[in-house]
């Protein structure tokens, strides 16, 4: 099972799109340890990289919280919110690949999400470059919808595109939202002593 699995990185990593066409059939079977495999490595490397950066910096002495050690914690976090992100980004996603065309079900879409989510569980806990492999796991995502909802490049490309910058932009409305009124209702800050 793991010689299959790295087999599968590999193909993702190297040639997704031969590598989607192979896993039109996958069952959840396959494709569920193979993405929580790597949903459990992106959680361990998280919870260390960001507990190493807290060491000292925590105001909470020896990073505990309510009995749990703060690692653990951190774990379980990621590990819980990568999954449930996973499952709601999917359906999202599925919802504009159907408006797009994409008649295969949701288990296709949710199968491109997971698959397509390799090189950012494997790499993005890097700091300061892991961004690129979450945009590296957006294009493997287009590959994935293209192939496994038979849907053309192109309105692959806009059901991605759609499904990340709509809640992109309704999150920077609410923070400049936000942002305005904090900075309207505490003013300018006051000047005090002589001029």
């Amino acid at each position: 099972m793991i010689i299959s699995i790295f087999e599968k990185v590999k193909g993702f990593l190297m040639n997704p799109n031969e590598a989607f066409r192979q896993a039109k059939g996958d069952e959840p079977a396959t494709v569920l340890p193979y993405f929580v495999l790597l949903l459990l490595i992106d959680a361990v490397l998280s919870a260390a990289l960001i507990s190493v950066f807290m060491i000292g910096t925590s105001p909470l002495p020896g990073l505990v919280t309510g009995g749990i050690s703060g690692a653990v914690l951190l774990f379980l976090i990621t590990l819980a919110g990568g999954f449930l992100c996973t499952l709601v980004f999917g359906a999202w996603l599925h919802l504009w690949a159907y408006i797009f065309g994409g008649r295969q079900g949701i288990w296709q879409t949710l199968k491109a999400v997971m698959y397509g989510s390799t090189p950012s569980l494997l790499f993005g806990w890097i700091p300061f470059v892991g961004f690129i492999f979450f945009l590296w796991s957006l294009v493997l995502g287009i590959f994935g919808i293209h192939e496994l909802q038979e849907i053309s490049s192109v309105k692959a490309t806009l059901a991605v595109a759609l499904a990340v910058m709509i809640p992109l932009i309704l999150l920077i409305i609410v923070a400049s939202y936000f942002l305005i009124a904090t900075v309207t209702t505490t003013g300018p800050a006051m000047m005090t002593g002589p001029l």
